[in-house]
């Protein structure tokens, strides 16, 4: 739970892509975020390096941008801006059980059902912009931050 009254927002990695990186939505998301206390899985650590390198790939950032948004995703938390949450066996457990509970009605993926786990299990409000995450949080009950108005 957050400090001095506020909840805590859990992020997956595609919401810190987009702060960390240039997307239509981001401003839009650091408006979301601003003043917040922050946390995410370990996960993100992987997730946010793969998905940059993708967006190079695909030639979306340039090099120069990749560098900068890892970088920049180091600094945030190092500064402690994003806390990272440990990835442990409840989490593991918990996410396994979360894909179960969402069965047939969401076809949600492990990595994904790890993001929803921790947040659950830290008391958080889940961040993010992924559908299937959304459906997900919404069928067990999780507290989802209000997309951006278009």
């Amino acid at each position: 739970m957050g400090v001095a009254g506020k909840t805590t927002m859990y992020l997956d990695s595609c919401i810190i892509v987009k702060l960390v990186s240039h997307e239509p939505d981001s401003a839009a998301y650091h408006a979301i975020v601003a003043g917040q206390p922050v946390v995410t899985s370990e996960l993100a650590i992987a997730e946010v390096r793969s998905a940059l390198f993708t967006k190079e790939r695909t030639e979306r950032i340039s090099h120069q941008a990749r560098l900068t948004g890892w970088h920049l995703f180091q600094e945030k938390i190092r500064q402690q801006e994003f806390v990272l949450l440990p990835l442990s066996r409840q989490v593991i457990e918990r996410a396994g059980a979360v894909i179960e509970q969402c069965h047939p009605d969401v076809a949600l993926r492990t990595l994904d059902a790890i993001h929803i786990a921790t947040a659950e299990l830290n008391g958080d409000t889940m961040c993010s912009s992924d559908g299937r995450v959304c459906g997900a949080a919404d069928f067990i009950g999780l507290l989802l931050t209000p997309p951006p108005k278009k």
